[in-house]
C-alpha cells in the first residue's frame, strides 16, 4: 500500500520559505509517499468595536492579512507542484482557513486522514511551531520536522531515542518504513537524566531490531547537564545519523502546549530532521 504524506504550509503571521516545497518532496520520495499539500491560510473574524475603525482601521488590517495569507499559501502551492513534478511525485493541493486561535487545530484534524504530516521547521517563525505543536500532539500521526539545511539529507542513517516508554515505542514503529530502507540504525538512551525502568534497554532494543533484519546498534548518551534533546540532537550529529526518531511529551491545555523537557529542547534548537510521535 503506497503511503500517503500530508504537508502543511504556513501563511501566516509569516510564510514558510520556498524551501519546504524541496524538502517535502525530498522526503515523501524517500517514503515512496503520495503528497498532499494543505496552505494554511487565515480568516480573521470581523472586530465591532467603533474605537477600532477610528484608531487604527482593525478591519482594512485584517483584510490585508487575509489577502498575504492566500497569497503565500498559492504561491507555496505551485512551488510544491513545481518541485513534485520534476521528482514524479503523485501530489493533490488544498486551501484551508480558519481563524488565528483555531489553524493548529484545523491542521491537526486534517492530518488525520494520512500516514505521515511533514512540517517545515522554522525556529523564528511562530506559525510553524503553532502547526508542528497541534500535529504531533492533536493529529494521532508521526510527524517529520523539516529544518532548512541547505541540501536535505538522504535518511539512510537513523537515530532512535529509547528510554522504554509508551512514546518512544510509538515512535519506533511509525518510523518503520524510514527503518526498513536504513543502512545503519542508532538506538541512544541518555544514561544520566533519569532513572530508567532496567539496565541494558538500549542493547535490548537493538537486538530486537537486529532480529527482524535491521542494522541496529544501542549508544549510551551522557547529557553531562546538558538539556536532553540538545544532548540526542548532539550525538545523533555525531554518529552521522541524518534523522532522529523520538517521542513526543507533552499535552494540550486549552490550546497551550505544556511540553516535556525533551521535546521542549528539540523544538527550541532544530539542528537535524526529526520524527516526533505522540
Amino acid at each position: 500500500m503506497k503511503l500517503q504524506a500530508v504537508l502543511p504550509l504556513v501563511t501566516y503571521p509569516d510564510p514558510n520559505s520556498d524551501k519546504v516545497a524541496v524538502n517535502a518532496v525530498a522526503v515523501a520520495r524517500q517514503l515512496a509517499a503520495s503528497l498532499h499539500a494543505v496552505a494554511v491560510n487565515v480568516d480573521i473574524p470581523p472586530v465591532s468595536s467603533a474605537l477600532s475603525r477610528v484608531l487604527l482601521d482593525v478591519p482594512a488590517l485584517a483584510r490585508e492579512a487575509e489577502r498575504l495569507s492566500h497569497e503565500r499559501g498559492r504561491h507555496l502551492l505551485a512551488a510544491v507542484e513545481e518541485q513534485a513534478g520534476k521528482a514524479g511525485i503523485a501530489l493533490t493541493t488544498e486551501e484551508m482557513a480558519a481563524a488565528p486561535a483555531m489553524l493548529g487545530e484545523g491542521v491537526a484534524r486534517a492530518a488525520r486522514y494520512f500516514d505521515f504530516a511533514l512540517i517545515g521547521w522554522e525556529g523564528r517563525n511562530p506559525g510553524s511551531r503553532i502547526i508542528a505543536e497541534a500535529v504531533v500532539f492533536g493529529s494521532g500521526r508521526p510527524t517529520i520536522l523539516m529544518p532548512d539545511l541547505g541540501d536535505f539529507p538522504v535518511l539512510d542513517h537513523v537515530a532512535i531515542a529509547w528510554d522504554g516508554s509508551r512514546v518512544a515505542a510509538r515512535a519506533a514503529a511509525d518510523a518503520r518504513p524510514l527503518l526498513d530502507k536504513a543502512s545503519k540504525i542508532s538506538v541512544l538512551t541518555v544514561q544520566d537524566e533519569k532513572p530508567l525502568a532496567e539496565s541494558g534497554i538500549g542493547e535490548r532494543f537493538a537486538e530486537r531490531l537486529r532480529k527482524i533484519g535491521l542494522p541496529a546498534e544501542a549508544h549510551g548518551v551522557s547529557a553531562k547537564g546538558h538539556p536532553i534533546g540538545v544532548a540526542l540532537q548532539d550525538h545523533a550529529l555525531k554518529a552521522g545519523a541524518n534523522l532522529l526518531v523520538m517521542g513526543g511529551y507533552g499535552h494540550s491545555r486549552v490550546r497551550d502546549f505544556v511540553l516535556g523537557g525533551a521535546t521542549q529542547g528539540v523544538l527550541d534548537e532544530l539542528r537535524l530532521p526529526v520524527l516526533l510521535s505522540h
